[in-house]
């Protein structure tokens, strides 16, 4: 794995072999941030982190700060190892928290957000858990983006009022559904 574009453009990331976790794939990861355009001055959150290969290819194209929310250790080390090769420490947040109480703490502190990227473990329901969780602690903002990556053969649901689906994409077995809140 390598951070496909930006200011650390080729730098290799460590991946913990033993977590059982899925890394997004370069190519996904590129996919996705060509569709985001530029991230100069945003802000982005990296849900269900792994390694932090999103948020820091995000910390690469120069997101003004980068938050990760992950509970499992060997990836929590992961992203700390990851953040120091890169030398991103005064640019992120890392929380290790599970997502209900990484998004509690985040909106109990005011955060904001331009981006939430969020990776669940595949087919576990838990693209529907992270919308309802979002709603609870509403830390994207107005015109902000959620992304969720998912398998073809999870469905997403229906969104909360409120929220509504401005794109789907499809890479092979992987959607990137791209939710936005509906105009007050």
């Amino acid at each position: 794995m390598r951070i496909t574009a930006g200011e650390v453009k080729g730098r290799t990331l460590y991946f913990p072999t033993k977590s059982g976790q899925r890394p997004t794939t370069d190519f996904l990861r590129q996919a996705l941030f060509n569709l985001l355009g530029a991230l100069a001055d945003k802000t982005f959150l990296d849900v269900y982190a792994g390694s932090g290969s999103v948020g820091l290819e995000a910390a690469s194209r120069k997101a003004k700060q980068v938050v990760f929310i992950e509970r499992h250790k060997d990836c929590i080390a992961a992203i700390h190892e990851n953040v120091k090769r890169l030398g991103y420490a005064q640019k992120v947040l890392v929380l290790s928290a599970d997502v209900r109480q990484g998004w509690r703490t985040l909106f109990e502190r005011g955060f904001q957000f331009d981006f939430i990227f969020a990776d669940p473990p595949y087919e576990r329901g838990l693209i529907a858990k992270s919308v309802e969780i979002l709603s609870e602690y509403p830390v994207l903002k107005d015109d902000g983006v959620f992304i969720l990556q998912h398998s073809v053969r999870e469905e997403t649901g229906t969104l909360n009022e409120g929220w509504f689906m401005a794109d789907q994409r499809r890479y092979g077995d992987t959607f990137l559904t791209f939710v936005r809140k509906v105009d007050s």
